[in-house]
């Protein structure tokens, strides 16, 4: 069985509303303000772009602060360090440890990523968490020019490493991504609690 993680929200915690609000709460008073800044700053073309690596932070900056009329010193506090602040999350972690652990000893699971990640963060990931280099392969939006959900970059992992569809488990935050791996025939799940995570898995792993 192959089990593809996504990185942000499921992996690594991932939570743009508070880093919005930590930066700009003198704009976003509500949840709402925050959320629809946060809309804005995250799930615009730029930023879509920045993760596709066809654009690098400093464009994404620049082109943000005329858009929204923010200060380029505050955008560049806010996504500057986000690399760095990634951190797993320690249940989806101890799941993909014992994963490993699995593959290792009993050698019926390769494990994969598959994550929008621009190539800055990506490298920051790399650096800072040696686990990755445990993965049997995946893919950082980034390095490749596609992001999902486009179906190609779904694609490319499993023609990089053999995937069979109905073998496939891939785990997502974003019921689009969910949607589009199943579109391809791959089992997936929907992961809005990672706490849940390893019990949501488990009907899926060999017996």
């Amino acid at each position: 069985m192959n089990i593809v993680f996504d990185f942000g929200a499921v992996l690594f915690r991932w939570q743009p509303t508070v880093l919005v609000q930590h930066l700009f709460g003198h704009l976003t008073p509500t949840a709402e303000a925050t959320q629809q800044l946060t809309q804005a700053l995250f799930h615009h073309e730029d930023w879509q772009d920045f993760d596709a690596g066809r654009r690098e932070l400093h464009e994404v900056i620049e082109r943000t602060s005329s858009r929204l009329s923010l200060p380029v010193d505050d955008l560049h506090a806010l996504m500057g360090p986000i690399g760095e602040r990634l951190a797993p999350i320690p249940e989806s972690l101890a799941l993909f440890e014992a994963l490993r652990l699995r593959r290792d000893t009993r050698g019926d699971l390769r494990l994969y990523f598959l994550s929008n990640m621009p190539i800055p963060y990506a490298r920051s990931l790399e650096r800072r968490h040696s686990f990755i280099a445990d993965f049997d392969g995946g893919v950082f939006s980034g390095d490749v020019g596609l992001i999902k959900p486009q179906p190609e970059i779904y694609q490319l992992l499993a023609d990089r490493h053999a995937l069979e569809p109905a073998r496939t488990v891939f785990i997502d935050d974003m019921a689009v991504n969910v949607d589009a791996a199943r579109r391809l025939g791959w089992q997936a799940i929907h992961c809005t609690d990672p706490t849940r995570l390893a019990a949501q898995l488990s009907p899926w792993l060999p017996a």
